[in-house]
């Protein structure tokens, strides 16, 4: 072997019965961890929020380190694509002032709620997907899923914010202006519990940003990478994705690297401290 390797037979044996170095060690040791926080990302990470996991875990390593191993390993995190927004308006009928304003911060829960529409590709046909935001933690608060893109799959989904939000007390909505939203019963409905209304400007995505941003996240980590058979089999993908990992695990870059429950449960446990 040595022969073969072009080197004498003292210094193959010395390379052979060599004690790995301890950086070595460590880096193997700190690669197994790097592939778990990967895993448990189901493969969204990046080398910014696997070193603020480690860092969470008391582990101080430079981000250079943590791409190097991540390079070396082929741990690569899944990428954003741009998708087409599409929008049907109904243009008989009154559309809202823009009062949020791209003003995306609350400084509460249950201040400023946003939402909208995708859709996703199935071999049984489109699912569409009605989703409505807290803007405070980013929180998926209400999700409905159905065949069409009637009204009803905007009700539902904000029926399902108000029934685990509870009653709203001075609550701003806002959305695009698609007919759903703009549709006497979804209006009927904001009414009916005292929310104000506000609406995107024409043709300005910017408007509703943040909603446009968890749509584009959703398609990149669950979405494109999978084949769905049944609209059945992406309804259960997308609520898992949205209820076990969205909401209780993933790390939001906008909120501190803290998740959406996270946000929450500090912001409830400082109320108590100050009553």
């Amino acid at each position: 072997m040595a022969l073969l390797l072009g080197v004498s037979r003292s210094g193959y044996y010395f390379h052979v019965n060599a004690t790995p170095s301890r950086r070595f060690c460590e880096d193997a040791q700190l690669l197994k961890r790097i592939t778990v926080l990967f895993e448990n990302s189901r493969a969204t990470y990046g080398s910014y929020r696997i070193r603020f996991c480690l860092a969470k875990d008391g582990m101080c390593i430079g981000r250079r380190r943590v791409v190097r191993l991540m390079k070396q390993a082929g741990l690569v995190a899944k990428k954003r694509r741009l998708f087409k927004k599409t929008t049907v308006v109904n243009k008989k009928l009154p559309v809202a002032q823009n009062i949020l304003a791209q003003q995306f911060k609350a400084s509460r829960p249950n201040e400023k709620w946003v939402s909208d529409i995708s859709y996703v590709r199935t071999k049984e046909g489109w699912l569409y997907v009605a989703v409505v935001l807290d803007l405070f933690s980013r929180k998926v608060i209400g999700l409905a899923m159905g065949r069409s893109l009637h009204t009803e799959l905007v009700n539902r989904a904000f029926r399902q914010a108000i029934q685990r939000r509870g009653m709203p007390t001075e609550l701003l909505h806002h959305s695009d202006r698609g007919c759903q939203y703009t549709s006497h019963a979804f209006q009927e409905l904001l009414n009916l519990y005292g929310v104000r209304c506000s609406m995107s400007g024409k043709g300005n995505c910017y408007d509703n940003a943040a909603m446009e941003s968890f749509f584009a996240t959703l398609k990149t980590e669950c979405i494109y990478f999978e084949i769905f058979q049944t609209r059945e089999e992406a309804k259960f993908k997308i609520f898992d994705y949205c209820e076990i990992f969205y909401n209780s695990q993933r790390l939001h870059s906008t909120l501190g690297y803290l998740h959406p429950n996270e946000i929450e449960a500090l912001y409830f446990m400082s109320e108590k401290v100050v009553q």
